[in-house]
């Protein structure tokens, strides 16, 4: 069952007088459980894509359904509570509020969903324990690794029990080492709680920890590898 379906989805932006096309009629449908990535050149489109995916934006035209909604027909608050309560984000640069403690990070989507104290916590210590930061649940983020500060953006991601996770560049700002603890753990996710991940990624090798690689140039998607067997294991 496909959880993320676009049909001939179009984004256009406009720059003074100039029209940019960012997506040119865009088909894509990921099943339920998948791992994908999307990659292509600078200026290709998997940002906007991954925007709209997200519901941070919606197409100038097509069609977007995840899961029974049609995203384009929905107005903005509806969108916002699409996010809260059915997608996780995880960003290269990690957006962790640096007066806050890890687990006070990883509140942040539960306070916003009205989740008290005793229960909150809970689920937060959980998910820091998912992603092996159960020792670490009381350091700022000046205090832990990049490496770790990803690991707690996961958590955050994640604490909501998301259908969906997106990641944008999540490996960007890592050492070899970190990317590789990073993306054990996505597939974990994907595999273990059997969360839909959906990431952009310019690294080559970081592609390949998912099932299928959507491929764009020009806002296009030029090529779909099929990753019969991730070639990387745990």
């Amino acid at each position: 069952m496909a959880v993320i379906e676009l049909k001939d989805v179009t984004k256009c932006y406009k720059i003074g007088q100039i029209q940019v096309n960012a997506l040119n009629g865009i088909d894509i449908s990921i099943e339920n459980g998948e791992f994908v990535s999307i990659m292509g050149p600078s200026g290709s489109g998997k940002s906007t894509l991954l925007n709209i995916i997200g519901c941070l934006d919606k197409p100038s035209s097509g069609s977007y359904k995840l899961g029974d909604t049609r995203v384009e027909k929905i107005s903005d608050w509806q969108l916002s509570d699409i996010r809260n309560q059915f997608i996780g984000f995880v960003f290269q640069s990690f957006h962790l509020l640096p007066g806050l403690k890890a687990i006070e990070n990883v509140e942040l989507p539960l306070i916003y969903r009205g989740i008290l104290g005793k229960e909150r916590r809970k689920r937060c210590s959980e998910a820091l324990e998912a992603v092996g930061l159960a020792d670490r649940m009381h350091h700022l983020p000046t205090q832990l690794s990049g490496g770790e500060q990803q690991r707690v953006a996961i958590a955050r991601a994640i604490v909501g029990n998301p259908s969906v996770l997106l990641a944008d560049e999540p490996t960007g700002a890592l050492d070899s080492r970190s990317s590789e603890n990073i993306m054990s753990i996505f597939k974990r996710l994907n595999e273990e709680m059997g969360i839909t991940i959906v990431q952009v990624t310019h690294e080559e090798n970081i592609g390949h920890y998912g099932h299928k690689i959507f491929r764009l140039l020009d806002g296009k998607i030029e090529k779909v590898d099929i990753l019969k067997d991730s070639l990387k294991t745990i």
